[in-house]
């Protein structure tokens, strides 16, 4: 499978350089001037949770901010993404909660995106809510796809959260979207901040349908350049595109652990 990216942009005017891009709903707040390409618009979960503990933005203020983006023509929305709680231990740390909890309230800010998102579009929302599954272990996010149930429907394009702290060992992203592949391989996944190592594995290439990344960024400021720089963004996304579409050799799936162990 080939991967369409979505380069993550800190400035919404720079998405005139791409056709696909990914941006912070923090970051086109209030905004009137128009957005060029298709967004993904993230619901700036990181940010929020990191920094505040949770949403400073209630499910309403997203979705009325979301409605007046698309009406007023300022961003053409490929899919908004709903507001998830990851579930890193340093997460749960900050909000003192459960995976069970997060899992819980990802799925409920998700119901209430949605209804709310129908109501002001008179239940005809033009671009679809992204849902996220969230977990830690492969079998956190094997749960949280039985608490979804029937909402995730037949080819459903869906978030993978939480997967960007294992770049560094491309194995464990594909041990959590083998195991959901195994219970759903119908969904279309999309992997949050997978950066250029993890799409030359060739399992999370074969895997994945979309994935987003703001990794240049990082390494431009870690390597003394600009980090706000579009044309370092550019020269990103144009580099794991390449990896994205490279052909998949030859692939096995792994076997889930539990069958290792017996």
């Amino acid at each position: 499978m080939s991967v369409q990216f979505y380069v993550g942009l800190h400035q919404p005017a720079d998405a005139q350089h791409f056709e696909l891009c990914c941006i912070s709903i923090n970051r086109v707040r209030r905004r009137k001037k128009p957005v060029a390409g298709r967004v993904l618009v993230d619901s700036g979960a990181f940010t929020e949770l990191n920094l505040y503990g949770g949403y400073r933005h209630g499910v309403e203020d997203y979705a009325a901010e979301l409605f007046r983006l698309h009406t007023a023509g300022v961003v053409d929305i490929a899919a908004a993404v709903a507001q998830d709680y990851m579930c890193e231990p340093f997460m749960l740390a900050k909000t003192g909660l459960t995976i069970l909890d997060h899992q819980r309230l990802t799925i409920e800010r998700y119901d209430a995106l949605n209804a709310e998102l129908d109501r002001l579009f008179n239940g005809k929302c033009p671009f679809p809510v992204m849902p996220v599954l969230q977990g830690y272990a492969p079998t956190d996010y094997v749960r949280h796809v039985a608490l979804y149930g029937d909402r995730l429907t037949h080819g459903m394009w869906v978030g993978v959260g939480s997967v960007c702290k294992s770049n560094g060992d491309p194995e464990a992203i594909v041990e959590v979207l083998s195991a959901i592949h195994r219970v759903r391989s119908d969904l279309l996944l999309h992997g949050f901040g997978v950066k250029q190592t993890a799409l030359m594995h060739p399992g999370v290439r074969e895997l994945l349908a979309t994935a987003d990344s703001m990794a240049w960024s990082f390494a431009a400021r870690k390597q003394g350049r600009d980090g706000n720089s579009w044309h370092e963004a550019k020269a990103f996304a144009v580099r794991v595109q390449a990896a994205a579409s490279r052909a998949v050799e030859a692939w096995q799936m792994p076997l889930p652990l539990w069958r290792i162990a017996a």
